[in-house]
């Protein structure tokens, strides 16, 4: 899982993507999950992203990722962001499980 993600201000691309992994660092199985993506202001500031779909790249690897819209990324700052998983039985546990992956949108020169 990245600890930083850098984009610049109104970009879409490259989407974000992780490899969610418990505690042992094996992966997550994801088979029959929701997979949602957060992200606030850094530090425990407004939400940017609230509940955005992310996509299951690879269920049993534990691969997702997230894909931005152009109001994600309009606001230049430090964000704090975590993908939370609903598994099939209703479980939910949310990745990185100690802290946030950072996401860094750079101001844009244009």
């Amino acid at each position: 899982m990245p600890s930083h993600f850098y984009i610049k201000q109104f970009d879409t691309r490259p989407a974000i993507t992780a490899n969610l992994t418990d505690a042992n660092d094996a992966a997550v199985n994801l088979t029959g999950a929701t997979v949602q993506f957060n992200m606030r202001v850094d530090p425990a500031g407004a939400l940017k992203v609230t509940l955005g779909t992310s996509i299951v790249e690879d269920a049993e690897a534990g691969q997702v990722s997230y894909s931005w819209s152009g109001t994600d990324t309009n606001t230049a700052n430090d964000y704090e962001a975590e993908f939370q998983v609903t598994f099939a039985g209703g479980a939910v546990q949310t990745f990185p499980g100690r802290n946030w992956i950072a996401v860094h949108i750079i101001d844009d020169i244009a």
